[in-house]
């Protein structure tokens, strides 16, 4: 009865002039989008790889100077992009695209797409994501909101139920047609992302990508489940077809619009950050005075001096085997990266207090759990660009770390003029950062599975519950 009911709800939807139209917007919006961001994807990637590429070669083209000279120079590190960022851009447009990696300083990622864009980028981008998130789950209310309801005022459905058929059975009879339906407007546009992965990978699909690709239909699947449930069941519940479009309105408006830009800004309110400011007024006096405000800069200087004369026991810098200065600009690197990592780590911890408001709401709203694990799988989440920048800055403490110590090494104190051979350079190898593990990415989002989840779970008990309605 089921199937029956499933196949005559599918044919009449087919039909229906309300899913020609509007399904026909949502698939050309999802061809645009799928297009343009696969365009912007390639051309991003290629001048990254192109701009890191050059980087490379400038910093072992320098040629002979000072090793620390070398480290102040500097070069750049590029943020890839991920081959399936063009699906959601997650908070790519919002985040810096490269770092200036240089001695004694941590750089924030600078030049982000957001910086070149109008306040209408705040309102959303017009990805897969995008429409996969808000605009499929209003159609599904369009085309929902009377399944049952309609039944109800055309008297047919007490006839049904008459001839033995539960309510329950109607209801996933229901389900199951509006679904099959749905299936014509999203599986032709997966099916051309995964034609468009295969070709921005050149056909070098890894099992990561293929993993990442099937767990990200997997979310998407179970969140268009649960509007559709939602909608059917309402439907049920409501007492005229009107009420019920008010009621999922009411529904979509909230879980899409309200509460993700409400949470953000519950917990930007609850865990207020310092401003840019303040951040490096409060790392500058750390350097200078100490992280316990008893340690300044050239107290710390005299102990590391006594400290190595007595290594080498001899009783001037001048008379040490090795350079005194490069010794003395690594403790400071040494010391400047702790004082930097100590307030990073706590604007981080900030941040992770402000996104786990958002994180956790999504036990209330489904929206929630889908954009953050999409965002996650695509790697272009937050989690993802503070593993890049935690990553450069593991790269730039290595690069000083190499150039400082090959100063000490091959020249004396005060030997400024001292110049290093340029193959010094290629002993620091090349910035090479991956995403995040899927593992990792899992472990991030164990609240958004939870809630996916518990909202299947929740809407397989309300569908099966359909028992006593109110049939007039």
């Amino acid at each position: 009865m089921k199937k029956i009911i499933a196949n005559k709800e599918y044919t009449t939807l087919l039909r229906d002039k309300r899913f020609k139209i509007m399904g026909g917007l949502i698939a050309f919006l999802l061809l645009v989008a799928l297009l343009g961001g696969f365009a912007s994807y390639r051309s991003l990637k290629k001048e990254r790889d192109l701009a890191q590429k050059e980087a490379r070669e400038t910093w072992l083209n320098q040629g002979e100077k000072n090793p620390h000279s070398a480290a102040h120079y500097g070069s750049f590190a590029f943020r890839p992009k991920s081959e399936m960022s063009f699906f959601d851009f997650g908070v790519d447009s919002f985040t810096g695209t490269n770092v200036y990696l240089e001695a004694h300083r941590q750089n924030d990622p600078k030049f982000s797409a957001a910086q070149n864009s109008s306040s209408l980028i705040r309102f959303g981008e017009m990805t897969v994501a995008f429409v996969l998130q808000l605009l499929v789950p209003l159609l599904i209310v369009f085309l929902c909101f009377n399944s049952i309801s309609q039944e109800k005022e055309d008297n047919t459905l007490k006839l049904m139920l008459s001839q033995g058929v539960s309510m329950s059975h109607i209801a996933w009879g229901k389900i199951q047609g509006f679904s099959k339906a749905l299936e014509w407007i999203i599986v032709p546009a997966l099916l051309l992302t995964f034609v468009l992965i295969l070709i921005g990978t050149e056909g070098s699909l890894s099992a990561d990508l293929l993993l990442r690709f099937a767990l990200t239909l997997l979310a998407y699947a179970v969140y268009f489940f649960v509007f559709i449930s939602l909608s059917v069941v309402i439907s049920a519940r409501a007492g005229s077809s009107r009420n019920a479009l008010l009621s999922l309105l009411g529904i979509w408006v909230l879980t899409c619009v309200i509460l993700p830009k409400a949470t953000t800004n519950i917990g930007a309110s609850i865990f207020k950050a310092p401003s840019n400011f303040e951040f490096r007024e409060a790392i500058h006096k750390d350097e200078e005075n100490g992280i316990d405000g008893h340690n300044p800069s050239d107290k710390r200087f005299e102990a590391l001096k006594k400290q190595v004369l007595a290594q080498y026991k001899v009783d001037s810098v001048e008379q040490l085997p090795v350079n005194f200065d490069a010794i003395a600009m690594q403790e400071g690197e040494k010391y400047s990266t702790m004082v930097y990592n100590k307030h990073f780590d706590r604007m981080e911890s900030i941040y992770q207090n402000q996104n786990s408001v958002a994180a956790y709401s999504a036990i209330l709203n489904p929206f929630m759990a889908v954009r953050n694990l999409s965002m996650g799988m695509a790697g272009s989440d937050y989690k993802t660009a503070l593993a890049f920048q935690k990553y450069a800055e593991k790269y730039r403490y290595e690069m000083v770390e190499t150039l400082n110590t090959h100063m000490r090494d091959f020249s004396k104190t005060g030997d400024w003029e001292k110049k290093a051979d340029a193959s010094i350079y290629a002993k620091i190898p090349d910035f090479d950062f991956k995403n995040p593990s899927i593992i990792s990415v899992l472990r991030q989002n164990w609240v958004a599975l939870l809630a996916l989840f518990l909202w299947v779970f929740l809407c397989i008990r309300m569908v099966s519950n359909l028992k006593n309605i109110n049939l007039s």
